[in-house]
């Protein structure tokens, strides 16, 4: 029989992709695992030959004191018997008794979240049933072990495992997969059973991935097939892919709202009032259909969980905090077996939080959330839970467990109490490989703990452990960062609450220190270059976050800042914290540079400006400046800004010798042009260069070759199109634009309207090396990546990502895009998520700068802009400095409101400035 070929290899290195930690309290029996089988191989199933060796005899009554231990839930003495029954057998070459022994192993390690020993074992028992014969077997451990995959944080290798390359056909759910496959296996063998554990196993995939819409037609087939098996554990994972629905499609009213579309607000909030209830349907039958009281355990945690989590949606059927249900559950905890379910069903019961209006999504760490239960209820609970843990070995839950314990008595100032339970917590964090990532709440907590204690030096010791553990820089371990923001999109939005504050308390904690020290001290400089490395490493976590891939980490090499500043350019950092906001200058100081920071503060009353009303003026701004049917601009709004922002600083800026201002926004800052920024006397541009990048980390540190003939690929829409019921007008102006290129760069290539397609783009992209590539067409960044996109000139949306994809795809040695421009772009305002998709742009390219619009102008001063910018460029000028000169001669001009911004701010240089 051929042997059928694998995706991929469990013997190979494991990379374990965290969940976020904090999941666990949240939603954490939104995942689960289809066991197909469960433990087994009694004495009574084991069959011998007809002559029974003792050797077999001693191996069968090991098998049945390990089933002994499993039951009572001593999983570790399982374990142990079953290893030593399994030498027997290898010994014997008794296959078939080796194969189940090794199925019961792989279950209990993966009961117990020891996941790279399940999905070894997995892999020998699919090697055992090979040899067996037993392809219909075979299939089923596939599934299995894809499940450990899941686990892991890692669906597409579990994708690869069940299905391969998979695509719907049509509007069905029916999802061609490959022969070799679990669930091609299970179709060819005609196993019902192992078809409804492939497709709820490839369904919680691509939840996982937030194809929410695939995973939603896949879990549904898998309830139309006839068999009763699983029927509740599949319609608790419909559940919760309904749910991820939901929770984006909130997300995305909320960015609707922010720019004002109501139409498109209410769409979506129907939507996801829709997938509430959907979700709320699935899971009632979950429990109706549930046969064991573990699968009723999930079906109840998730209703409550639902019921509990803040929403901005009415729905259909409220459930309204149901204590009946609560207490039914309490119960079931008390008597379902031990297992990783009930641990983590029982930690999420007893941290369940009350919800709130001002909630919108959030669950801090430094908060002190009230509580569903009463506090007694939940550290009883979660006593419990520390000692099922510690009994079955699941250092995991144990160390979650703890660690809210912990949380508690901060919250009630009992400190001594809490750094015991906190150190209890980091203690079982260190037990295990699959434990570590809970290790930097800890450190993070008992930072807090200290804090509140007044012991200042020890809180950033804490706080610096562990953004250094997150970072991988704890004893050479791999860092945990780069896996929790990337291992499930779904999760994006718990970011702001699970890792950001880390970073800002910091941060802020530096700052503090700092203001207490001479500005001309060696602690005062180091304090502040501390607070900037902090947060320059919040803003690539950001970054990744939103992107939701690691190809960002792959470009990003530490930088020096002298490496990128010369002595002509000055560097602004922002930093919002929600009582004040710094701002950090790093300014040339003759052939030195030296760094100060100021508290954002009104001039007059010294009285400190909040994150509230800076958001409050930012947003006034934003929207002052898109006003371009005004014919006069009252700078009144630019000038408090520049108070705010620049004159602290003025004195130390020398325009003799500073040319660039760069600007390291956070926040809302990012949708905001600071060239715009008026002293009483002239825009901020009029006097310097300025630029934007989210990091000094993805800034190129040289310039833009200089080659004698640049090869511009022009793409560009002027008609008036339709994309999903959405009108996006004509842009007549683009064709000004498209012949300034050709003009000053003959050798460029234009694709107009109905040729702008993305087929063509890669084809032109295939065929020839370009230095630019120049987009100009309708284009809008969302909350979400995927509402981020380009319109195509046959009226397609053309995503970031696909983007991204095409420009790297196609590299010429040396001869590698450098630039992108976009111009007719869109940010909403007020919605700072949407503006780190065009602050990241260049980076996610894979060019070292771009030339974007934060939000959409008539094109007719755009084209003339473009053309100035391009006629300084090829004059040998820098890219700020050619977007400068060209944004000066348009305020000079009468053509245009001279007084009125809206015409030339809203382009802004990202990344490499030079």
């Amino acid at each position: 029989m051929p042997r059928l070929q694998f995706f991929y290899k469990s013997r190979q290195h494991l990379k374990f992709s965290k969940s976020l930690g904090l999941i666990i309290f949240f939603l954490c029996s939104l995942t689960f695992c289809l066991w197909i089988g469960h433990v087994s191989l009694t004495s009574q199933e084991v069959r011998f030959g007809e002559v029974a060796t003792a050797q077999s005899i001693d191996a069968t009554q090991l098998v049945q004191q390990g089933v002994n231990s499993y039951k009572k839930g001593e999983f570790q003495k399982a374990i142990e018997y079953w290893k030593q029954a399994l030498v027997v057998y290898q010994d014997t070459n008794h296959r078939d008794r080796t194969a189940i022994v090794r199925e019961n192993l792989a279950r209990t390690y993966q009961q117990i979240g020891q996941l790279d020993w399940a999905i070894n074992y997995w892999q020998d028992v699919i090697d055992d049933y090979y040899y067996l014969g037993n392809v219909k077997q075979v299939g089923r451990m596939m599934t299995e072990q894809a499940q450990a995959y899941i686990h892991l944080g890692q669906p597409q290798k579990a994708i690869a495992i069940l299905c391969g390359l998979s695509q719907p056909e049509n509007s069905e759910a029916k999802v061609n997969c490959v022969k070799d496959s679990a669930l091609g296996v299970a179709r060819s063998y005609e196993d019902p059973e192992g078809q409804v554990a492939a497709l709820g196993s490839l369904g919680e995939a691509y939840r996982l991935k937030s194809e929410n819409e695939q995973a939603i037609k896949i879990l549904e087939a898998a309830t139309e097939i006839n068999t009763s098996a699983y029927q509740s554990s599949i319609l608790n994972t419909l559940g919760n892919a309904y749910f991820s629905k939901a929770r984006r499609q909130e997300q995305r009213a909320k960015s609707n709202r922010l720019r004002g579309d109501e139409r498109q607000e209410q769409h979506f909030i129907h939507l996801a009032k829709d997938a509430y209830d959907a979700a709320i349907d699935a899971f009632d039958k979950s429990k109706k259909n549930a046969r064991t009281p573990l699968e009723n355990l999930r079906a109840n945690s998730n209703l409550i969980l639902l019921d509990y989590f803040p929403k901005s949606v009415s729905l259909s059927r409220q459930l309204n905090g149901n204590k009946t249900l609560i207490q039914e559950t309490i119960e079931l905890l008390r008597t379902v077996p031990n297992s990783t379910t009930k641990l983590y069903s029982s930690i999420a019961l007893a941290t369940l939080k009350q919800p709130s209006p001002s909630d919108d999504f959030t669950l801090s760490r430094s908060q002190c959330p009230k509580r569903v239960l009463e506090e007694f209820e939940s550290e009883k609970l979660l006593q419990a839970t520390v000692a099922i843990a510690r009994n079955i070995g699941d250092s995991r839950a144990e160390s979650f467990a703890l660690g809210e314990l912990g949380h508690i008595s901060e919250c009630n100032a009992e400190y001594q109490q809490a750094l015991n339970w906190t150190n209890q917590a980091r203690l079982a964090a260190d037990k295990g490989l699959f434990s570590k990532d809970s290790l930097y709440l800890w450190e993070w907590q008992i930072g807090r703990i200290y804090l509140a204690q007044g012991l200042e030096n020890e809180a950033i010791d804490a706080y610096q452990r562990a953004i250094a553990i997150l970072e991988g820089a704890r004893e050479g371990q791999g860092g945990l960062r780069g896996d929790i923001l990337i291992a499930q999109q779904d999760l994006q939005f718990d970011f702001r609450d699970t890792i950001e504050p880390l970073y800002r308390e910091l941060a802020k904690l530096l700052l503090e220190r700092a203001a207490r020290q001479p500005k001309n001290s060696k602690v005062y400089k180091n304090e502040l270059n501390l607070a900037s490395l902090t947060i320059d490493s919040l803003k690539l976590a950001e970054l990744q976050n939103y992107f939701g891939d690691d190809c960002l980490l792959a470009i990003l090499e530490p930088r020096n800042i002298d490496e990128l500043a010369s002595q002509n350019v000055a560097v602004f950092r922002s930093i919002i914290f929600k009582d004040k906001v710094a701002i950090i200058a790093n300014i040339p100081d003759g052939e030195n540079r030296r760094i100060k920071f100021e508290w954002i503060a009104d001039p007059k009353t010294k009285k400190i400006v909040d994150r509230e009303t800076l958001i409050k003026e930012i947003i006034t701004y934003r929207r002052e400046l898109e006003s371009y049917r005004k014919r006069s601009y009252n700078p009144e709004i630019s000038q408090k800004l520049y108070d705010w922002i620049i004159r602290p600083f003025a004195s130390d800026l020398d325009p003799t010798q500073i040319e660039t201002l760069v600007f390291i926004p956070d926040g809302l800052f990012r949708s905001i042009p600071m060239s715009a920024l008026h002293d009483g006397d002239k825009f901020l541009v009029e006097t310097y260069a300025i630029a934007t990048t989210p990091s000094l980390q993805l800034t190129a540190s040289q310039p833009l070759t200089r080659r004698q003939k640049i090869r511009i690929l022009a793409l560009g829409l002027t008609n008036q199109v339709r994309v999903n019921e959405q009108d996006f007008p004509a842009l007549p102006g683009v064709q000004k634009e498209m012949n300034a290129i050709q003009t000053q760069f003959p050798d460029s290539q234009v694709l107009l309207d109905d040729k702008f397609t993305s087929e063509n783009l890669q084809h032109e992209l295939s065929q020839a090396a370009y230095q630019i590539v120049h987009i100009a067409t309708h284009g809008e960044f969302g909350t979400l990546l995927e509402d981020s996109f380009l319109v195509t000139g046959n009226s397609q949306k053309f995503t970031i990502t696909d983007l991204e994809r095409t420009i790297r795809n196609f590299k010429f040695g040396s001869d590698t895009v450098e630039f992108l421009v976009l111009t007719a772009c869109q940010t909403a305002v007020g919605d700072d998520r949407t503006t780190l998709g065009l602050a990241g742009i260049a980076m996610q390219a894979g060019v070292s700068s771009a030339l974007a619009s934060l939000w959409f102008i008539p094109d007719a001063p755009t084209a003339e802009l473009v053309s100035l910018f391009y006629k300084n460029f090829s004059s040998q000028m820098g890219l700020a400095q050619a977007l400068q000169e060209a944004q000066k001669k348009l305020i000079k001009q009468e053509k245009y409101p001279a007084s009125h911004p809206a015409s030339w701010a809203s382009f802004v240089i990202f990344g490499n400035w030079m």
